[in-house]
């Protein structure tokens, strides 16, 4: 597998859940109004210590986007997508950005989210596949 480097984020920090690993800095949510099927997400400009997965065609409740799930670089877990394609013009401002979902990351307090009742009440955006 060979040697990993993982970036250390300072400031108020989202981490993967299960290790810990720096995800994004709280400043560079862009929207705290998705959903997915664990509950609410987050909507990141940045986001590093990822890896990208396959991209796939999803339909969400936006819209069809090209997507691709991202992966902690250090455990592997999944955490979230990444916004590739968006085919309706008010949706292309989600391009390039991720979404981390609350239920696989480590708030900036140091707090676990978990799943709720309203995991899937409609929102923003909501992980159909």
């Amino acid at each position: 597998m060979g040697r990993l480097f993982v970036v250390n984020l300072e400031g108020k920090i989202y981490s993967c859940k299960y290790c810990r690993t720096h995800l994004a800095l709280c400043e560079d949510i862009v929207s705290k109004s998705f959903h997915c099927r664990h509950g609410k997400a987050y909507l990141f400009s940045k986001v590093v210590n990822v890896t990208v997965g396959e991209k796939e065609e999803r339909m969400m409740t936006t819209g069809l986007h090209v997507v691709a799930d991202i992966f902690c670089v250090a455990c592997g877990s999944i955490v979230g997508w990444k916004y590739e394609t968006a085919h309706e013009i008010s949706q292309k401002y989600k391009e390039g950005k991720s979404v981390l979902e609350r239920f696989k990351i480590s708030g900036p307090d140091g707090n676990n989210y978990w799943a709720s009742h309203e995991a899937h009440v409609g929102g923003s955006d909501a992980d159909e596949a």
